[in-house]
């Protein structure tokens, strides 16, 4: 985070870290902009985090995570997948809606950047699905792409992580499209994930290290 956000302790909890980011004016432009930041959510020991890129404008007006159009897809995915929405952890790499929905810059991202790491510091989740190639790239770096890593369970800092596409993604190509298609398959495979009994092995990949097929 940049000297300018709010800092946050190293023992924060999720609670904490929500607090500090309501208070943070580390971006200008997005706080002259914003209605309310939008922190995320975690319900008590969430095993699943889910980590989109910003929030968009009815998740700006209610300081909610995913509850506009992307939210209620999401939402029926999740119960395609077997999987509880209210024991789902929710959160965003930026935490205020860039104006015009834009994608949020590198600077902010930057910024932001601590949140987050707190948040997964906080809740340790069992694991996490990124949706988009913002949260893609938070995790893998800039040469991290969506149709490269989805179809592995990969490592970040000790903890599981799926790569898969954001749900705008589906709504903007349709039910038939590759986003839709793949999300779907990525959430089943999350709910299987976290039912069996044991860790799955994965690759451990971060932002600076290789990529699958030869990317870095």
């Amino acid at each position: 985070m940049s000297e300018d956000a709010t800092p946050v302790p190293d023992t924060a909890s999720w609670d904490d870290v929500a607090a500090a980011a309501r208070s943070c004016t580390a971006c200008p432009e997005l706080v002259a902009s914003r209605t309310l930041v939008v922190p995320g959510e975690a319900p008590l020991d969430a095993r699943l985090l889910l980590v989109g890129e910003a929030p968009g404008a009815e998740e700006d007006l209610v300081g909610r995570p995913f509850v506009g159009r992307s939210g209620r897809l999401l939402d029926s995915l999740l119960e395609q997948a077997g999987i509880e929405r209210s024991l789902v952890a929710v959160s965003n790499v930026v935490k205020c809606r860039p104006p015009g929905n834009r994608a949020p810059r590198r600077a902010e991202v930057s910024r932001c950047r601590g949140f987050l790491d707190h948040q997964l510091e906080a809740l340790d989740p069992a694991l996490v699905v990124t949706l988009g190639s913002t949260a893609a790239a938070w995790f893998f770096g800039p040469a991290a792409r969506i149709g490269t890593l989805r179809t592995e369970v990969l490592h970040h800092g000790g903890r599981r992580v799926l790569v898969s596409y954001h749900p705008s993604a589906a709504l903007r190509f349709g039910p038939r499209g590759e986003p839709a298609r793949a999300l779907a398959e990525d959430l089943a495979r999350a709910g299987a994930i976290l039912a069996a009994p044991g860790p799955a092995a994965a690759p451990e990949v971060g932002s600076a290290g290789s990529l699958p097929g030869g990317q870095r």
